[in-house]
């Protein structure tokens, strides 16, 4: 079972083979998604929501980060790792950029990390590179943004996305998550970027697709953004068995006799 690489990924880019990456945030489900076969885990600051249940990225630390990158990566022989900067670990200066990123390799054994912006944030990625680090970048609607953007919001300058895709390329990005961006601009992007493409929201010829795993996999009961498909209902499943749980003590038949140690 060969580990999956940046290079893996230029290659896939290459053959027009789709990859695939979804977000994972504990030991159990990275090692569910390393045994599937996924090809790449984002450990996203999006756990300042769906696990910490805040309504923004913003507040995740990068002591967070590196904890919950640390125990996905521990799960996986296969899957890709890349940890996500949180806000504020590289918009302060380019020598604190690059030493946060540099925690990501020391204490999680992941591969790669990812952090958002366009243009903007070219001079902290040519200086993550630099270091042997590689950086996946994220233009489109970029949640570390909210305030600025004025909410999350699909974002339509063609002119300014694929601007911003040629300078993270440019800059040393291995890949770039394209998200919240109508088909036609992703797929205009994709056609001209040598690096792969990973969508979000950004329609189907991304050169991959990420989705958040608490949202396809029917964890998540709170709001549900249009580009996600459900493939099952696990908190349904969870509220069921829950509620057996509860009914089978109050009524006596949990514990049953086969749960019970004998002397």
């Amino acid at each position: 079972m060969k580990k999956v690489t940046v290079t893996t990924l230029y290659n896939k880019k290459k053959e027009g083979e789709k990859i695939t990456a979804m977000t994972a945030y504990d030991y159990p489900f990275a090692s569910l998604m390393d045994e599937t076969g996924v090809d790449m885990i984002l450990v996203g600051d999006s756990l300042g929501m769906v696990i910490q249940g805040g309504n923004s990225t913003l507040h995740v630390t990068m002591d967070e980060m590196i904890y919950h990158t640390r125990i996905v990566s521990r799960a996986c022989k296969r899957t890709m790792v890349v940890g996500d900067m949180p806000f504020m670990a590289y918009q302060t200066s380019v020598e604190d950029a690059v030493r946060n990123a540099g925690r990501f390799l020391k204490e999680t054994d992941c591969s790669a990390v990812k952090l958002e912006g366009g243009a903007s944030v070219c001079e902290v990625i040519k200086s993550i590179s630099a270091a042997g680090i590689p950086v996946q970048a994220h233009i489109g609607l970029t949640p570390q943004s909210v305030h600025q953007m004025g909410g999350f919001k699909v974002q339509r300058d063609e002119d300014r996305l694929m601007a911003d895709a040629l300078a993270v390329q440019e800059a040393g990005a291995f890949s770039v998550v394209l998200e919240g961006i109508p088909s036609h601009i992703a797929r205009a992007i994709t056609e001209k970027l040598t690096i792969p493409t990973i969508g979000i929201g950004a329609g189907p010829d991304c050169d991959g697709q990420i989705i958040v795993m608490h949202d396809t996999l029917g964890i998540n009961s709170g709001h549900i953004p249009k580009f996600v498909k459900k493939y099952v209902n696990l908190g349904d499943e969870a509220r069921k068995g829950i509620k057996g749980f509860i009914d089978e003590v109050k009524s006596g038949e949990f514990p049953a006799p086969e749960h019970c140690y004998s002397k």
